[in-house]
């Protein structure tokens, strides 16, 4: 049921992936942009979140810093929150602000907006969906040690203990247990994370079912927080070095608790009934320090405040999936019910008396004490978001010819608050709309498919400022279409899987126009995307791609944006990695990885950008036996050559990238 497809040759990526309401698909199959990471790729690369693990990707950036309250992406242009992430196919059940991986088996992405198949997302992602699957018990029992340390103390302890009870091995329990604490490699910052991840199974010849138990917690003083720019700049000061925060001050603090049940049941050899039920919980504090760039020195101003947030998410999934034959045509037919409910409520205050300092200048500033305040958390927002799909895949020719047919009927439910008195901001909405989804995969020959396909996203609507100059503060407006169309082509052959495509991505945007909030603009994602994983020759692997996009507004609120580049998204983007397997000495593999990112916009207009930047990290491995054990050193660096650069401009928030950071690690299976 939710098991992980197995690896490809090569052991970075996976055969297949979780297509929403589809369920595993191979890649070959799949009429998608799909990449899913391994637990292999995870381990190698050191990542700590899913973000790292990122830098695979040339279709993905980092929308915030690695050290910010949050990591959020930005995929094929859009950006994608960490809160919209999936597990096991379920939205709203993941640490909302970072998502670590030590309970990770896969990492898996399906590139463009995919609300039909997946149902909507919490904050209405239309770029694509990362869904992480979940470490099992294997056949094999895993006693797993690790202990790492990064720049700058940074120490890191990981168990990963797996088993299997009872005949055949029915019973499965996997934990995973993580440590982190110790300075980073920036100036008079610290972290310190926890996890812990219970994985529990059971399999029998028509029964499965799952039930995974996870909690963890972070801090990091110092947070790192993106700058804002003002409006009067005219020119973008150049980047400043990785290695402070800005300005110094600030921290987050926060857990996350959740389970997650799923259960399958084969009613015949064709029909299988399925269930899930899951649980989220949030509570979080944080003092941001709220940086501005007000001219092109690098003079900023800043301000304290104090921010909290509490969370509750519950998800429901129920369906059937089942096959048929209808003369020489084959069914895969599919009918699901999701719901996601949550509730949000926030606490913020800004009563900590305003700075002023400079990029270059080096000042770091003492966080205000905030012993014995504590915010009221009033309601900010309620939702439930509910829909049914209808689904069939139907293959000809043995197999060679696929065609998909889906649609989902979502209603979404809601009310918004103000947050600074709790007051109803606008109406309650109830809205309904059907997306629908198709594509196409035909196998010329075992190793070489092409594939079209064509779905739509489905987004909550956006909420108006509530501002008295408004003629409708805190409306909330209707949910929005995105729409993707798809070609592309996936070849497959002696351990090398590689997919290019065309894309165009479509989504509708809101903003003022006179004195009223409403859908006004459209932004318009088209490129070519191609990706590579796997062995090109005995003993070196690839792992990376090459994207170019042209994104465009091609409706504005005002006529000067007709045509602008959108912010945040550079035209080209380029991830090539390798590894090498040295002959002559075996067991050591050296590994290296370039990262290019072209300019972006900063502004609306295009006034502003900047510049484009490139990246290398490079690694080295050694797997040995010391007895009965197998033993695995690692060292990774990250930036190698300490490059300054300003990361990304989604939004129009600039971070700073991350400085050189070595991360050392060594594994033991016992």
């Amino acid at each position: 049921m939710d098991e992980a497809p197995e690896a490809a040759p090569g052991g970075q990526v996976a055969k297949g992936a979780r297509l929403g309401i589809l369920g595993n698909v191979s890649v070959m199959e799949t009429p998608f942009s799909v990449t899913s990471y391994t637990a292999q790729t995870i381990a190698n690369e050191q990542a700590r979140s899913v973000a790292d693990l990122m830098s695979a990707d040339s279709s993905v950036r980092m929308a915030s810093s690695r050290s910010n309250i949050n990591e959020d992406l930005t995929i094929r242009g859009f950006p994608v929150a960490s809160s919209d992430f999936a597990l096991n196919g379920m939205f709203g059940l993941l640490p909302h602000w970072r998502v670590p991986l030590e309970a990770a088996e896969r990492v898996e992405i399906i590139k463009g907006p995919s609300a039909a198949l997946y149902g909507m997302s919490p904050a209405g992602s239309v770029g694509g969906v990362v869904n992480l699957v979940p470490k099992r018990a294997t056949a094999q029992p895993i006693t797993r040690l690790e202990l790492g340390v990064a720049s700058d103390s940074v120490v890191t302890g990981h168990a990963d203990i797996g088993r299997r009870f009872g005949e055949d091995g029915a019973f499965g329990v996997r934990l995973n247990l993580m440590h982190r604490n110790g300075d980073t490699a920036i100036r008079q910052q610290s972290t310190r994370e926890s996890v812990a991840a219970l994985a529990l199974d059971f399999r029998h010849a028509r029964l499965r079912s799952s039930l995974d138990l996870h909690y963890s917690d972070e801090r990091i003083d110092n947070v790192v927080r993106q700058f804002s720019l003002a409006p009067s700049l005219t020119t973008m000061p150049r980047a400043p070095s990785g290695k402070l925060p800005y300005p110094g001050l600030g921290w987050t603090d926060g857990d996350n608790r959740s389970f997650l049940w799923k259960g399958e049941y084969d009613l015949t050899d064709t029909l299988t009934a399925y269930a899930g039920f899951g649980k989220h919980t949030l509570s979080w504090t944080a003092f941001a320090a709220n940086p501005h760039i007000t001219n092109a020195a690098g003079d900023y101003a800043f301000f304290g405040g104090l921010q909290s947030m509490a969370m509750d998410s519950r998800t429901f999934e129920a369906g059937l999936r089942g096959s048929l034959q209808t003369g020489d045509v084959s069914h895969q037919l599919a009918l699901g019910f999701t719901q996601l409910k949550q509730d949000a409520k926030l606490g913020f205050l800004t009563t900590f008396p305003p700075g002023m300092s400079n990029l270059y200048a080096g000042n770091l500033f003492p966080t205000p004490n905030t012993a014995g305040l504590k915010n009221p958390l009033l309601p900010f927002n309620e939702s439930r978001l509910s829909s049914v799909a209808l689904a069939d895949t139907m293959g000809m020719l043995d197999g060679r010819f696929q065609v998909t047919f889906g649609l989902r009927r979502q209603s979404v439910e809601g009310q918004s608050y103000n947050f600074m008195n709790g007051a109803p901001s606008g109406p309650r909405y109830d809205k309904q709309a059907t997306t629908p989804f198709a594509g196409v995969v035909f196998k010329l020959r075992p190793e070489l498919s092409l594939y079209a396909s064509y779905v739509e996203g489905l987004s909550k609507g956006d909420t108006a400022p509530v501002s008295a100059a408004l003629t409708n503060p805190g409306e909330v407006l209707a949910p929005f279409r995105s729409q993707q169309k798809e070609v592309g082509v996936k070849w497959q052959r002696d351990g090398l899987l590689a997919t290019l495509s065309l894309f165009d991505l479509l989504r509708p945007s809101s903003g003022v126009s006179g004195t009223t909030f409403g859908e006004f603009g459209e932004q318009r994602n088209r490129g070519i995307e191609t990706s590579f994983a796997g062995e090109a020759a005995r003993g070196i692997r690839l792992l990376g791609g090459v994207t170019y996009t042209s994104a465009k507004m091609t409706k504005e609120v005002s006529p000067e944006l007709r045509g602008k580049q959108a912010m945040g998204v550079a035209r080209w983007q380029l991830n090539l990695g390798s590894e090498w397997d040295m002959p002559m000495l075996p067991g050591l593999t050296l590994s290296g990885r370039l990262i290019h990112t072209d300019k972006m916009a900063v502004t609306p207009t295009n006034s502003l950008y900047i510049p484009s930047w490139q990246r290398v990290d490079a690694g080295v491995r050694y797997a040995t036996q010391w007895g009965a054990r197998q033993v695995t050193l690692r060292l990774n660096v990250e930036n190698a050559f300490d490059k300054k650069y300003w990361g990304t401009a989604t939004a129009g928030y600039l971070f700073v990238g991350s400085p050189r950071t070595y991360t050392v690690s060594m594994g033991v299976d016992l």
